[in-house]
């Protein structure tokens, strides 16, 4: 026994320390295991009765970035004075970084406990001991530190020769000779190159999920276990596919970072995405991917490009703005903003404010975009107008395609479903069917793999169904379409996405100024061929829009102004069914900004009586005839008014109520009143005598 224990120590309790730095070694270094459990032997033979073995932090690290409540738990109850010692296989199962080493020494100098190894007894009491103490701690840390740069360096230098797989990414396996290889798995190598078809069709990663989800189609995953399951796909998956240089046929190592934060406390490791300039390693060409290295780059400046930021086009919206990411200020050379106004918000402006809302800098130029869009369309027309007929049977074996391309996807996962009910169908056979536990299990999942199976071929089936009615259009149609371009454009089943898409495929941006001297608009537009043409647009002044109140409706509503008030307006202009150029239907309000626009008269008794404005009844009343018979009159021409809307009054003028046809008109009506009026002359009638 030591001359360093003392009967104070053997009367308290001994806690043996047992740690191993992972799970790999818990696993694996069994031997060590053992060695640290036979320490409980030693405490034994120096004299203690009572031993606690502390064995929880198996698996967790010393240097201090985890948490371990062993360690913690000892540490406790050597404060509160119950542990004659704590011992432990190496001092260095303790701690391997300085606080937490240079804590429990102090703890045990207060207290009085000693620290076994296997070596020998340290008194942390004693300067000796305290001082060997410190230098172990120091040298446990360095050599932790030392081992980890090795390592780290090693691994580096794997790294930049390409020769280091952490994990293969879906659709690859990683071989023995650390490099990458496509699955084998047939499936999983056709749905992720429909990935990248599609993606290259549609230009969008999040339309391409929406694809992929209309249609019920799955794709493959790694589970934490590595192996692949399919699933219904979500934007992580699809994003990950295309942005991975692995699916370009690229090694990389180091796109990410560790970083480390503490909170309440506590410490938490996070991950940071570095730019391309900050990776470890990245060699082009390295193995077979599913695309190639060139088309791999493209797609991503296509994804960077759908991002909304400055000097980018930003992903094709749905909003009825056919030019949005396409415009730039001449003046201060920013992109161009969309503002959507109006009732239903599909009235189009483009203001220049991204200078007044970063930096407080003046607006530049702003304009309704009715007009360019318009002007736009008309230039598209003009230059895909000699090749309309070519791309129209190009979209419909386009779309030819795309069914095909439904229908393969669909015969793949029969293919796999039904491999997987012959193979639930294998085990239910091989197993006792006097094992009802077993075989009930086994035929439940072979009925659910069945299912899966008529589940694939009904869709399949259905798809096929909907494939066969819809006939392909025929050449003539399609000379047709192509002849009528135009209507087809403004069509109001025309897809605004596709339009939009073709507008950036031409276009590679447009130049737009404010001439207001001269009140217009100034173009100037980069075609994708490198050529540049100018347009110069009239602009609409403020108020005005491209839904415009036609002009039957305008000029009926100047004439019913004469004999009418606002609100008697909007009425017999809802009982007609007119609506406004928006589809809304007419009030007060509307009727007021219709007559301040075109600068039209409000209704005024004096103006009306001074000018000799009245309407059918008034009319009547001044010639001393009926209204029915004033109206029977007109429709035979014979007086002259105007009947603007089907549902309003009849206008008419004092003027042409004093013409002679109106004067005959009251002098045959009073001859028929003189001839139906009895007189004192007129014999009675006795039918007494018949």
């Amino acid at each position: 026994m030591s001359d360093k224990i003392r009967p104070q120590h053997t009367a308290r309790k001994a806690i043996l320390y047992i740690r191993q730095s992972s799970a790999y070694q818990v696993t694996h270094n069994v031997e060590s295991q053992k060695l640290q459990y036979a320490m409980e032997d030693r405490l034994q033979h120096l004299g203690w009765r009572e031993i606690e073995v502390v064995d929880e932090d198996l698996g967790r690290s010393a240097s201090g970035a985890v948490t371990r409540t062993g360690f913690e738990r000892m540490v406790a109850q050597v404060c509160m004075g119950q542990v004659g010692a704590v011992a432990a296989r190496e001092v260095s199962r303790f701690a391997r970084n300085s606080r937490e080493w240079q804590q429990l020494v102090e703890v045990c100098r207060v207290v009085d406990t000693v620290l076994i190894d296997q070596e020998t007894v340290y008194t942390p009491r004693q300067s000796n001991d305290r001082l060997l103490l410190g230098l172990k701690g120091s040298l446990n840390e360095y050599e932790l530190d030392l081992l980890r740069q090795r390592s780290w360096e090693a691994r580096r230098e794997k790294a930049r020769r390409g020769e280091l797989i952490v994990s293969a990414p879906v659709g690859f396996i990683k071989t023995d000779q650390q490099r990458l290889e496509k699955d084998p798995d047939r499936r999983v190598q056709q749905a992720i190159q429909l990935v990248y078809s599609k993606f290259v069709e549609i230009g969008s990663v999040r339309q391409t999920l929406l694809w992929f989800l209309e249609h019920d189609l799955e794709l493959p995953v790694h589970d934490a276990q590595g192996q692949t399951h399919w699933k219904r796909p979500y934007y992580g998956t699809v994003y990950k596919m295309l942005t991975h240089p692995a699916y370009g046929g690229a090694y990389v190592y180091g796109r990410r970072e560790k970083l480390m934060d503490y909170t309440n406390g506590q410490p938490r490791q996070s991950h940071r995405k570095k730019p391309r300039s900050q990776w470890l390693s990245l060699i082009p060409n390295n193995h077979e991917g599913y695309v190639s290295w060139e088309q791999f780059e493209k797609i991503r400046t296509m994804i960077q490009e759908n991002n909304r930021g400055p000097g980018k086009t930003g992903a094709i919206q749905s909003g009825p703005a056919l030019l949005g990411g396409l415009l730039r200020c001449r003046r201060c050379g920013r992109k161009l903003m969309i503002n959507y106004t109006g009732n239903h918000h599909d009235v189009v402006r483009y203001v220049c404010d991204r200078g007044w809302m970063d930096n407080g800098a003046p607006r530049c130029i702003a304009f309704g975009g009715i007009t360019v869009d318009e002007a736009m369309a008309t230039e598209i027309l003009r230059v895909v107008q000699p090749a309309a007929l070519e791309a129209a049977v190009l979209a419909s074996e386009e779309e030819t395609h795309k069914q095909d391309e439904v229908l393969e996807a669909l015969q793949r996962d029969l293919e796999a479903a039904r491999y997987g009910a012959q193979r639930a169908q294998k085990q239910y056979d091989a197993t006792d069917p006097e094992n009802r536990l077993v075989a009930d299990e086994l035929e439940r999942r072979w009925n659910q793999a069945l299912e899966r199976v008529r589940e694939i071929e009904r869709r399949i089936h259905e798809h096929a169904g909907h494939h066969d009615t819809t006939s392909a259009p025929s050449l003539q149609e399609f000379e047709h379409l192509a002849s009528d371009l135009e209507s087809v454009w403004h069509s109001p089943d025309s897809d605004i996405r596709l339009k939009k898409a073709i507008v950036r495929t031409l276009i590679h941006e447009v130049v737009v100024d404010v001439d207001a001297d001269h009140g217009e608009l100034i173009l100037i537009i980069h075609w994708k061929g490198g050529v540049h043409t100018e347009l110069r647009l009239p602009r609409r002044r403020r108020g005005q829009n491209g839904a415009q109140t036609s002009k039957d409706i305008v000029e009926a509503v100047r004439i019913l102004a004469r004999v009418c008030s606002d609100d008697w307006i909007a009425a017999a202009l809802n009982r007609s069914g007119l609506l406004t150029g928006r589809g809304n239907y007419w009030t007060k309000e509307r009727v007021v900004s219709l007559r301040t626009y075109y600068e039209i008269p409000c209704y005024q008794p004096d103006r009306c009586e001074s000018e000799g404005w009245m309407n059918l009844t008034q009319a009547a009343k001044h010639m001393g005839i009926h209204g029915h018979t004033l109206r029977l009159a007109i429709q035979r021409g014979e007086i002259e008014a105007q009947h603007p809307v089907s549902g309003g009054p009849w206008v008419l003028n004092r003027s042409a109520l004093h013409t002679e046809a109106a004067l005959r008109l009251i002098e045959r009506i009073q001859q028929r009143r003189n001839l139906t009026t009895p007189t004192s002359k007129q014999e009675d009638f006795d039918f007494s005598n018949t």
